[in-house]
């Protein structure tokens, strides 16, 4: 397989496992602070911010493997 291939496939797969994770945290706090205010539990601007940006940043993320990969090997 190519280095480059490999690469982008590393990266997306890194891409797809930081996006969910932070989603599963962000997911998390929301419903303990809507049980502690006993409110509908729903995401603030800063947190849909959040995972926007932890989105873009996995967009580029294999492209940047990618080329790391090809400049190792």
């Amino acid at each position: 397989m190519h280095p480059a291939l490999q690469g982008a496939l590393i990266g997306s797969g890194v891409g797809i496992v930081l996006v969910a994770l932070e989603y599963l945290l962000l997911r998390k706090d929301v419903n303990e602070r809507a049980r502690k205010l006993k409110r509908k539990a729903e995401f603030d601007v800063t947190e849909r911010r959040r995972i926007s940006s932890m989105a873009r940043f996995a967009f580029f993320l294999p492209a940047a493997f990618a080329l790391g990969f090809w400049i190792v090997s």
